[in-house]
């Protein structure tokens, strides 16, 4: 997918720093990216984050081949632990940031996450509308009012693996996303949203949409974009 390889650009606003080049992976691993050459390819990419669904090894080879910051959320189809060739356990990618309820700042962007998707049966990683409004109001809204209160706003991505309801959703029960993200973005107005689990095959899907303050993204398989920083 050609497409992804292009940074997209939103216009630098007055009275913002530069833009901050982050990789966004999804529910896919890209031959190109699993290989040594992403340390010039994508040599000025400051910051990656995983959307879920993806082995952690490839993660954890992102991390240290472009030696930049990774954060993440799990995704519905991601392992509880991995076991490594030495007999060791690992429950996510080694020198990653778990987002799932929490705030993390990076390059001055603040970033919160939430994993999983709606739940369809029994497992890992999935959640009812309820259970995510809990995640968000019992996890995520504490940390966005702390937030406000050191560093004059609230959010600048919110990184999910699934969408929210109504907007890149897919036409089964498993793709639906959840209402307790539609609130949030309404609320707490973060400029970026990104997520996967949606898998996209056909060019003309929609990828991209503007809701309200918000610019929602589905990453599958991966995107880069340059992140507005405030000053």
């Amino acid at each position: 997918m050609l497409c992804c390889a292009v940074p997209i650009l939103v216009r630098q606003a007055a009275g913002t720093q530069p833009p901050v080049k982050v990789l966004f992976v999804s529910d896919k691993v890209v031959e190109h990216i699993y290989s040594p050459s992403i340390a010039t390819r994508y040599a000025d990419v400051s910051l990656a984050v995983g959307c879920g669904d993806l082995p952690y090894y490839y993660l954890e080879y992102i991390q240290s081949v472009m030696n930049v910051s990774l954060v993440y959320v799990h995704g519905n189809h991601d392992p509880e632990r991995e076991y490594l060739s030495d007999g060791s356990v690992v429950t996510g990618p080694m020198g990653g940031v778990n987002l799932h309820g929490q705030t993390y700042r990076s390059k001055n962007l603040l970033l919160a996450g939430l994993e999983g998707s709606i739940r369809y049966r029994e497992g890992l990683f999935q959640y009812s509308q309820q259970q995510m409004w809990m995640n968000v109001f019992v996890h995520l809204v504490p940390r966005l009012l702390g937030n406000r209160l050191r560093y004059g706003r609230y959010l600048d991505i919110f990184v999910a693996h699934s969408p929210p309801y109504g907007i890149h959703n897919g036409d089964d029960r498993i793709h639906v996303g959840f209402h307790a993200f539609l609130w949030l973005l309404k609320v707490f107005k973060p400029r970026y949203m990104v997520h996967g689990h949606r898998h996209v095959y056909n060019p003309t899907e929609i990828t991209y949409t503007k809701f309200h303050q918000t610019h929602i993204y589905n990453i599958y398989p991966y995107k880069i974009l340059d992140i507005e920083v405030p000053a």
